[in-house]
């Protein structure tokens, strides 16, 4: 039977819910983050991206490529209710989804034909439901493995539908080109361009144990294996529900504590969102780290109670990360888990604030006050460290 694999990705996520929403902001620069000097673009709208900006980028350079754009702050909330639309529609199409992060995930749809028709066209109709029930457009790209898939959503963004024939693998990745594949940043095309290599029909004449004597052991195995259209196995592992994990791919490796320590404040949000939702607890926080040179690294640690708050998760992923990362070593993907979840009546909704760490006392007698009334909070929210504003 033919291995199937959907990637769908939400198509600009963060910047789409927020023109949604607000009509004003459609068909222009609109860039979403922390609004302060030391906040990071966690999102930006195809027409901010004509001017340079990009996710992970820090928002001070943001406001300067493209300074008629539209900024934001992030509403975590309202993103964690349309993507838990967009997941439960995915398990109606398949039995076994993979949640990647917030606005992306795999489905398995081998042996789906009888259901929904071939491939494309159980991809036209997933992007037909969407877009009926949320009013935004996703991605869909289609291929014999999550490799594939992944760089097939974005071969046709946005609104994509893309499939990658079986067999036409090579084909296909020498159609993308040495600087789109998935994983290659700016100092490893570097790397490949003082060996003379610029094109993946180039990278495929180098064998294995070449690649790896060049290159390193990490990084040689990886680019012998994407040249060829095989999956590196970079999202293996198990998509069943008993961890919540995000992971961001930075567009130009990320040197920079403090954009690492941002980035890894607005992953942690998600992760504890996501939980929230699920009515799930975790008292575990791991971290993943890839680095310029394709060595991956990961953390974890284990705490005595379970972890209610994005505060907690995000001083533990926190710490762990300054016990893997010394500076400047360029750090590719960064990602945040929580694992052995588990069910939990316990779980609650929290109020986040602007600076848990001045109002933590305040949070923590809110919260006990609540569940002392057995009533719940509503409203989450984004929090964010101190910040100062641009004058």
């Amino acid at each position: 039977m033919e291995t199937v694999w959907f990637h769908v990705d939400m198509d600009a996520f963060y910047a789409s819910v927020e023109q949604l929403d607000n009509p004003e902001y459609r068909g222009k620069p609109l860039v979403v983050g922390g609004l302060g000097n030391r906040g990071v673009v966690s999102a930006c709208s195809y027409e901010a991206r004509a001017f340079g900006v990009h996710s992970a980028m820090p928002m001070y350079q943001a406001r300067k490529l493209c300074p008629q754009a539209a900024f934001v702050r992030g509403r975590m909330e309202r993103y964690s209710q349309i993507s838990r639309q967009v997941i439960a529609i995915l398990h109606e199409f398949s039995p076994v989804v993979q949640q990647i992060s917030i606005d992306e995930a795999f489905l398995d749809m081998t042996g789906t034909q009888r259901l929904f028709g071939k491939s494309r066209e159980a991809a036209l109709l997933l992007k037909k439901r969407v877009k009926e029930e949320t009013s935004l457009n996703i991605s869909v790209g289609i291929g014999s493995s999550r490799f594939i898939a992944k760089m097939a959503s974005d071969y046709d963004k946005p609104d994509g539908l893309y499939r990658v024939s079986p067999g036409k693998e090579i084909a296909f990745v020498d159609a993308v080109g040495l600087r789109k594949l998935w994983g290659i940043g700016e100092s490893t095309l570097s790397s490949l361009a003082r060996q003379g290599i610029r094109t993946v029909a180039q990278l495929r004449t180098y064998e294995e144990g070449r690649l790896r004597h060049l290159f390193g052991e990490a990084a040689g195995t990886y680019l012998w294996k994407i040249c060829r259209g095989i999956d590196p196995g970079i999202h293996t592992g198990s998509t069943k529900s008993h961890s919540i994990s995000t992971e961001m791919t930075f567009p130009i490796d990320v040197t920079d504590g403090e954009v690492l320590s941002q980035n890894l404040l607005g992953m942690s949000h998600e992760v504890m969102f996501r939980a929230i939702e699920e009515q799930v607890v975790s008292s575990t926080v791991a971290i993943k780290l890839r680095f310029s040179d394709f060595t991956t690294i990961s953390a974890q640690t284990t705490v005595a109670t379970p972890l209610y708050s994005a505060e907690q998760v995000y001083a533990l992923a926190k710490e762990l990360l300054h016990g893997k990362w010394r500076t400047p070593q360029p750090v590719r993907l960064l990602g945040v888990g929580l694992y052995q979840v588990e069910s939990s009546q316990r779980a609650i909704q929290q109020e986040l604030f602007d600076d848990p760490y001045q109002r933590k006392r305040e949070l923590e007698k809110t919260v006990l006050a609540l569940r002392a009334q057995g009533k719940q909070l509503q409203k989450a929210a984004l929090m964010h460290p101190k910040e100062t504003e641009e004058s």
